[in-house]
């Protein structure tokens, strides 16, 4: 027996999944990060070892391939020996406000590096603030994937072009383009290769670590959305998934790509089609800011999705917003709210809804391919009124995804999503769960 696993480190915690060779799930494990006083990187390594260590010995000698995904824009420094020299700044950190103009000076107006939280910015950010003897011992910007992956293979400075992307790397013509080779900068910017591609065997000292056969391969990664849509199984155009964690994320897949900075709208490559959409601020870290895991489960119960609230709520934990508006200034509006919690809660979710629903017509104002199934990944796939709510505001189908977990999509990854030759079968396997 063979097996491809997938590590997922998203916003709250790490996952890993395993596949056979026909794509069923043989083992999976899970831990949240907690409220560690330390690092993020430290949190990382700890939470790797627990997802490794929880996954059966014997199911680890036989993998014989893996990949990781991180959360998009989530970034490191490290010197030439692969030692990280700062905090990494997170997917939502926008702390580069103030080098917005410095990039806007050499990038195009449409370009996706002028967000606060793009890669490239948190990269100029550093370059301001950090002191010179600091800034002149970092060799390598790394991904939250790339880092992860590095733990395996041992090759610094290598990435894929789904978490590239943010750092301003030209996905149709596959290179950075002129405006940033010419800069400075860019011998720190990862070598970028198609996700999937195989960048060799782990390292010895990785393969004993983590109980893994000194053979097996590690495969580029990918961001935990799109590997949160690898998952789902979509494969034709016009089907999206929605992945309601932390934020709202959407992704269509279509025969063209789109773009526009004013929404926020982008496209990643996939294959042979696009992955375009945005991601907005809102999402469930709004939720859990009014209401524990326990109170959501039990007040979604007692909604009742087919009676408006008329509140006309834009839930965000603080102003700023992605998508489908790319204003760092946007408000959020959480008032009036009433004395009842469930009402309450029903507006922030037709609220989410109605920007949902607001980003897909973006998408197709832009020219996306037309909308004919949405598939829901993420912790709130499975919450039945919340979805009864998005679906009166969406013109087409509402389901959750077959499956939802991103470990599962980049175990698939490992697989050979992208690779006709090492795929089992002429389409994505599907995991029975059994």
């Amino acid at each position: 027996m063979v097996y491809w696993l997938g590590l997922d480190f998203g916003t709250s915690g790490a996952r890993g999944a395993v596949l056979d060779h026909r794509g069923n799930l043989v083992a999976q494990a899970q831990v949240r990060y907690g409220d560690s006083p330390q690092g993020w990187v430290a949190q990382w390594q700890a939470a790797l070892a627990t997802v490794m260590a929880a996954i059966p010995a014997a199911i680890r000698q036989e993998t014989i391939a893996l990949a990781c995904n991180g959360t998009s824009g989530t970034v490191l420094l490290c010197d030439g020996k692969g030692q990280v020299l700062t905090e990494p700044l997170l997917y939502n950190d926008d702390r580069a406000q103030a080098v917005l103009p410095d990039l806007a000076a050499i990038a195009p107006a449409d370009t996706l590096v002028l967000s606060a939280t793009s890669s490239l910015a948190k990269l100029w950010w550093w370059r301001q603030q950090l002191s010179p003897a600091l800034w002149a011992s970092a060799r390598y910007l790394l991904h939250q994937a790339d880092w992860l992956a590095y733990q395996f293979h041992g090759q610094l400075g290598r990435s894929d072009y789904h978490n590239a992307l943010k750092l301003g790397y030209d996905v149709e013509g596959l290179t950075y383009p002129h405006w940033l080779r010419s800069r400075p900068e860019v011998p720190l910017l990862p070598t970028v290769v198609a996700p999937g591609t195989d960048l060799g065997n782990i390292t010895p000292k990785a393969a004993q670590r983590y109980g893994l056969p000194p053979t097996c391969r590690v495969r580029a990664g990918t961001t935990d959305s799109i590997a949160a849509f690898l998952a789902s199984g979509a494969q034709q155009p016009g089907e999206a998934v929605t992945s309601l964690g932390s934020t709202l994320v959407l992704k269509l897949l279509s025969t063209v790509p789109v773009g526009d900075r004013a929404s926020g709208v982008y496209s990643h490559r996939f294959g042979n089609l696009w992955l375009v959409g945005g991601a907005s601020n809102t999402g469930g870290a709004v939720l859990k800011r009014f209401f524990s895991e326990t109170d959501l489960v039990r007040l979604s119960r007692d909604l009742r999705p087919d009676v408006p609230t008329g509140l006309d709520y834009y839930p965000l934990l603080h102003p700023g917003e992605r998508f489908p508006i790319n204003d760092p200034h946007h408000p959020p509006r959480l008032v009036p709210r009433p004395t009842d919690a469930g009402e309450f809660l029903q507006g922030l979710l037709e609220g989410m809804a109605r920007i949902e629903a607001q980003g897909y017509d973006r998408l197709a104002a832009l020219g996306a391919s037309p909308l004919t199934q949405v598939w829901t990944a993420g912790g709130g796939a499975h919450n039945e009124a919340w979805t009864a709510i998005r679906q009166r505001y969406l013109p087409v189908p509402v389901a959750a995804a077959p499956e939802t977990e991103a470990a599962i999509g980049t175990a698939r990854l490992a697989g050979g999503y992208f690779d006709p030759v090492l795929q089992p079968t002429t389409s994505p396997p599907k995991p029975s769960g059994d």
